[in-house]
């Protein structure tokens, strides 16, 4: 017998506890303004505004036309596993040999962080987040039982994890630790020195589990070399990485996420797969397989290079403004000014921004309880754009610091 529907019925305290990402949010406001008549910039969504490259939209078309429309398999065709493997095995030099079988392509990188914390999170467990950090880990998290517990990243520390601060939290509950290099919002990059510092603690930690998002690891810019946690012998079948297309090679809305699991997760993967999403469509997964056979190397680079010297532009442009400082990112294509001598409050800026100038832009506090005081500007634009915006922004701070708006 089902039960009758009825407003008054209670939600789980699943669905209570989700969260939401307020750059989704944002990008839905400013296209509402925009339709609206307004001269709208957008500088709030995390995507590349480069098109997907010509060779790998070509072979989802030629995989539709060889007849690639039926389901796949849960955990992904092989073909694209096998070269996944090889090609994370080339690009992250892990400290064990990465195998196929480890490998799950999934709808999107976020699928991995929920299946990873439905494996792991409990109530009576922690899961340790970056805060500043990705909206999807803290409220993942929460909802499944497990205490989320912050990991403050602080500005005067470049946004760093602290290995010491790591340590005092770490404890016997601790189920699961979250890190993300290169790090949204703030464009920091652990340092080799740093993340040795972290993995020597996590050595004396040996249950806790490591999900490390390393999703912009192509996007690190000049004087920045990507280090990955599953490099490190002592976190061996501890790591599941976060890896995926949509940074990399401008494919966002085609919802690939990669991920590897440690061999004796890997089936449970496949499982939660099986019960959620059921597979992957096979055309997003044959571009997929010609994103990584293609030789796009030079093409990735010019891209990557165009993200540095937009961030670089729009770092000069925000150091001008009064009351606005701001470090120069180390890689992905996010600034993160301190907007505290402003005197707004991060959310308030957020909202008069879009009302007042039009430009979508994303409150620190939508990463975190650390980011109040902060403010988030995708430089994934065009240059007269990121000049554009940056002329409103300093217009409207001159302009309300004297009492006009």
């Amino acid at each position: 017998m089902s039960l009758p529907l009825s407003s008054s019925l209670p939600l789980s305290s699943f669905v209570q506890n989700l969260g939401t990402e307020s750059a989704l949010e944002m990008l839905a406001k400013a296209d509402a303004s925009r339709r609206a008549g307004n001269p709208v910039i957008n500088l709030c969504v995390g995507q590349p505004d480069f098109l997907t490259p010509e060779p790998i939209c070509e072979a989802a078309i030629k995989a539709i036309r060889d007849g690639h429309h039926g389901y796949t398999p849960a955990g992904g065709i092989m073909p694209l596993r096998r070269r996944a493997a090889e090609d994370i095995n080339a690009r992250f030099k892990p400290a064990r040999t990465v195998a196929p079988e480890q490998v799950q392509i999934l709808p999107g990188a976020k699928s991995i962080v929920f299946f990873a914390v439905l494996m792991l999170g409990a109530p009576g467990r922690e899961i340790i987040y970056p805060d500043t950090g990705f909206p999807i880990y803290r409220s993942i998290s929460a909802c499944s039982g497990a205490t989320a517990v912050p990991l403050p990243l602080l500005a005067e520390d470049d946004f760093l994890p602290d290995p010491e601060r790591l340590d005092a939290l770490l404890n016997d509950n601790t189920a699961l630790v979250i890190f993300n290099s290169p790090h949204n919002p703030t464009g920091s990059m652990l340092t080799p020195q740093r993340l040795q510092e972290i993995i020597d603690v996590l050595a004396r930690y040996p249950h806790v589990m490591v999900l490390t998002d390393e999703i912009y690891a192509a996007l690190a810019f000049d004087n920045h070399v990507h280090h990955s946690f599953l490099a490190f012998e002592e976190l061996t079948d501890r790591v599941i990485l976060v890896d995926g297309w949509s940074k990399r090679f401008a494919m966002t809305g085609w919802r690939l996420g990669c991920a590897v699991w440690p061999s004796h997760l890997a089936s449970i993967a496949e499982r939660l797969a099986i019960n959620s999403h059921s597979c992957v469509n096979a055309p997003s997964q044959w571009a997929a397989l010609a994103a990584i056979d293609t030789d796009l190397e030079a093409l990735l680079n010019e891209r990557c290079q165009a993200f540095q010297r937009r961030a670089a532009m729009m770092t000069q442009r925000l150091n001008a403004i009064e009351g606005v400082s701001c470090r120069m990112p180390d890689g992905t294509f996010f600034c993160f000014p301190d907007i505290s001598g402003t005197g707004f409050k991060a959310l308030e800026l957020q909202n008069q921004l879009l009302e007042k100038v039009h430009v979508a832009g994303v409150a620190g506090t939508s990463f975190g309880e650390q980011g109040e005081g902060f403010f988030r500007f995708s430089c994934a634009a065009k240059d007269e754009d990121i000049g554009e915006a940056m002329d409103r922004f300093q217009h409207f701070v001159a302009n309300e610091a004297n009492g006009v708006g």
